[in-house]
């Protein structure tokens, strides 16, 4: 995928195969109304793209959140997710008063057992139709 087919809108990169990181994604995407965050697995050539235009690693065992020329990372990202819910997820900036390597170790301790913890796909996930549209390839 070129750069220039990538797009600005906030995209939400995240393990395709990983059953934690797919129901978090099946959570945001009713939530956000307004269809501001697109997705990605990091499996999908569009994820690739996006981590390469930020300077990311090909597998950077985090979920990673690409906003114009930005990249969150690991809880910064998570935080970030949550500003663009809006009410009442919002709220959860408030994490951002612990120190953010306090705040990445608790992340990098599911991070590091979501499969023994959650278990995993075959396959990345295909999404709803209803959401379809916010997927670049198809979230697959």
């Amino acid at each position: 995928m070129s750069d220039d087919a990538l797009p600005e809108d906030p995209v939400l990169l995240f393990d395709g195969v990983c059953n934690l990181c797919n129901g978090f994604v099946r959570f945001l995407a009713p939530r956000d109304t307004a269809g501001r965050i697109r997705y990605a697995s990091l499996q999908s050539e569009a994820g690739q793209a996006l981590l390469a235009r930020a300077g990311l690693p090909e597998d950077p065992d985090t979920v990673v959140l690409v906003e114009g020329d930005r990249a969150y990372t690991k809880s910064a990202a998570v935080v970030r997710v949550a500003e663009l819910l809006g009410w009442p997820y919002r709220l959860l900036r408030v994490a951002r008063l612990l120190p953010r390597r306090l705040r990445d170790a608790g992340y990098d301790v599911v991070a590091a057992n979501r499969y023994d913890w959650f278990g995993r796909r075959e396959r990345c996930m295909v999404p709803d139709d209803d959401v379809r549209d916010r997927f670049l390839d198809d979230g697959v």
